[in-house]
């Protein structure tokens, strides 16, 4: 059994714990090389359960298709066959009528309005055939009293440019206008989509006057919206408008003779009672008298919310449609409950059109996040948290961009870097704290902010490599950088948001291609020095020059230099070990401002390379050079690099990282084998050279 069989294997137990898992697992792991090839394992197992996965998918992928080829093809005859039943049921009907119209007629001589009831209901039947070929459009036939008085096909334009934009087909009904647009490549009975639906009672038909090649165009308005339409002719056109305007005005006299009548509808005092007639509860009176819509505020309410949007009085459009909610709450739903909701949903659609228009990108983005409240608090009022969610963080994702890009490149790097973080954290803590404001009642969005903000950091990361990385830094100011990235997000943790792993794997094969691009240069200059070594005390000329060695080696760490240094201005060390000294010091401190536990290796393979370079030019000095007293002055330089430098390598790289580097201190054990290092003194003092 292979080690990934036991390992998935153990992952597939009932009681699986995972916490208790990774606590043995690290518990028995010795540093982070065994950690890594678990972690390898795992991924293995990751993937290939990936591959065995997709390759099910694939198997069944040709079946997938033909089944959903079937389904469509049904789909569309079921349509069909629909559409010959309703043809068949209209004929059969229509055959019935001209058998029994003598009965007819008789029965329109004692009853009046019977005629014109089934004239209605022929008019429905004639909708519902209709609409069957629209997608989409149910709930419209749902409506009591609804009926078709004219349809057609019409051609939309851009009201500013003048340009089309799509085919469409014109329902229009005795209390609204259906807008369909064409479906080109559909098979079956359907051959349109619902896109809109406007009361009549909110439209404005105007004439526009022919001009060039725009011919036969009138236009359908409702505030805030403009639409052109483009009739096949002149006659086509005249029929549109003439009878949109007579249906415009049935509706307006039917809605004032509704009106009119609806005081006289309860029983008067004076009517008599009908002795035999059984006391039942009156269902339907109840409920018209439970659901009062007389009232001054609920009739003008459309108007209001109109007002209010024109206006940008958000709050009291909310107010209002909270106001309106409250009062149907546990109201039944009567029809003219039904109608006033019509007309409110679509002034909350205008509402909600509007809101959005406010927090679009293409909106002034000054203000920082605290602009944005005041439409996302609308918005979430309505119920539509998830919108003001999503729209909020595309808000503000544009606005980091935009701050980001207009920074000027000037000055150093590292001056750049620090502006560049000082705007990116400083616009991420603020939209942090407002979304944490504006969405506290609604803790299913913070999960989408976490997602947005690994987005807006791989954004940061890519300006902060090109910036960085790409233009070929020293490691210093790369790793200066780096750390001032790394305390600023740092800053995020005070509100709970930690994004320094994701900054760190963001930035991690940059920072390992640095690491191993200037181990390779120290290399290359110590080997140069190497090659010229002459093995000579070290001469600084003055003491200020002297004392400024001793300054740079007692902030690096190396506190006992001061017994390297002779009379006057000699330092009894050559000039090759000093130099290598500052740049393998130099080297520890950048890469552990660097250091991520993924970079461990990286870091100590790289300090070992550079130490085993200047460790293999003294022992082949050593076992080379002949006379004694340049051979002891070797010895000294040998024994700076075994007492002094080692010494203080592990121990930064221990106090920084907290783990030995069990590597290096192997590494000081085999030179302490060497046969040349083996006759070095550890007591040698500066006299002795």
């Amino acid at each position: 059994m292979t080690e990934t069989s036991k390992l998935a294997r153990q992952l597939i137990v009932p009681n699986f714990d995972p916490q208790e898992y990774v606590k043995a697992l690290s518990q028995h792991s010795d540093a982070d090389r065994d950690l890594q090839e678990h972690r390898q394992r795992i991924q293995n197992l990751a993937d290939e359960t990936a591959l065995n996965l997709k390759k099910n998918v694939y198997k069944n992928y040709h079946q997938f298709i033909e089944t959903a080829k079937e389904i469509s093809y049904l789909e569309s005859e079921m349509y069909q066959l629909s559409h010959i039943l309703t043809e068949q049921k209209t004929i059969m009907e229509s055959i019935t009528q001209l058998l029994l119209s003598t009965d007819k007629e008789e029965a329109a001589k004692e009853k009046p309005t019977a005629f014109p009831k089934e004239t209605e209901e022929v008019k429905q039947r004639t909708l519902t055939t209709l609409l069957e070929k629209v997608e989409g459009c149910k709930d419209i036939m749902e409506t009591p009293g609804r009926y078709l008085v004219y349809n057609g096909d019409l051609v939309e334009y851009d009201a500013e440019t003048m340009s089309q934009i799509q085919r469409v087909h014109a329902f229009l009904m005795n209390d609204c206008l259906l807008i369909a647009t064409w479906l080109p490549n559909r098979r079956g009975a359907v051959r349109y989509r619902y896109h809109s639906l406007y009361q009549l009672g909110d439209l404005a038909i105007i004439n526009v006057k022919d001009n060039g090649p725009m011919k036969d165009m009138f236009k359908v308005m409702k505030y805030p919206d403009c639409r052109i339409f483009q009739a096949e002719n002149i006659k086509i056109k005249k029929e549109w408008l003439d009878i949109l305007d007579e249906t415009k005005k049935s509706k307006a006299a039917s809605d004032k003779l509704k009106k009119e009548e609806r005081p006289m509808s309860p029983k008067t005092p004076d009517s008599p009672a009908n002795p035999f007639e059984v006391d039942e509860p009156a269902e339907s009176p109840t409920q018209e008298e439970a659901v009062n819509l007389s009232l001054e505020w609920i009739q003008e309410l459309p108007e209001d919310l109109d007002v209010c949007i024109a206006q940008r009085d958000f709050e009291g459009a909310v107010d209002l449609l909270d106001k309106l909610k409250v009062y149907l709450k546990d109201k039944p739903t009567t029809l003219p409950v039904k109608q006033l909701r019509a007309k409110v949903e679509e002034r909350v659609k205008q509402l909600t059109d509007v809101l959005v228009f406010e927090l679009s990108p293409d909106r002034s983005l000054r203000g920082g996040p605290r602009a944005t409240r005041r439409a996302v608090c609308q918005l979430i009022r309505l119920g539509q948290s998830t919108k003001a969610c999503e729209l909020f963080l595309k808000n503000r994702e544009a606005a980091v961009h935009t701050a980001t890009r207009q920074l000027r490149i000037e000055g150093s790097t590292l001056l750049y870097i620090n502006k560049l973080c000082n705007v990116f954290f400083t616009s991420l803590l603020d939209t942090a704290r407002e979304f944490e404001r504006d969405f506290a009642a609604d803790s299913g969005c913070y999960s989408s902010f976490v997602v947005w903000s690994r987005s807006a950091m791989k954004m940061f990361a890519g300006a902060f490599s090109k910036q960085v990385f790409d233009s070929k830094e020293s490691l210093s100011t790369v790793a200066e950088c780096v750390a001032v990235a790394k305390r600023h997000c740092e800053k995020l943790s005070e509100i709970g948001l930690d994004l320094t792993f994701t900054l760190q794997s963001l930035l991690f094969k940059d920072m390992k291609a640095a690491l191993q691009s200037y181990k390779d240069i120290i290399i290359e200059a110590t080997k140069h020095r190497n090659s010229e070594e002459m093995w000579r005390q070290m001469n600084l000329m003055t003491p200020q020059a002297l004392q400024k060695l001793k300054d740079e080696m007692m902030s690096s760490g190396i506190s006992n230099f001061s017994q390297y240094t002779g009379q006057d201005c000699w330092v009894n060390l050559s000039y090759t070990i000093v130099a290598f000294t500052k740049q393998l010091l130099s080297f520890l401190e950048d890469g552990l401002k660097l250091y991520m536990a993924e970079l461990h290796m990286v870091l100590v393979d790289g300090l070992i390379e550079i130490i085993l370079v200047a460790v293999q030019h003294v022992d082949y000095s050593l076992r080379c050079e002949q006379e004694p007293e340049k051979k002891k002055f070797i010895r000294h330089n040998a024994s700076f690099l075994l007492e002094t430098i080692l010494p203080r390598i592990e121990h930064r790289f221990e106090e920084t990282v907290g783990l030995p580097a069990k590597q290096l201190l192997e590494l000081h054990k085999e030179m302490l084998k060497l046969p040349s290092f083996q006759n070095v003194n550890p007591s040698s003092t500066t006299s002795d050279v």
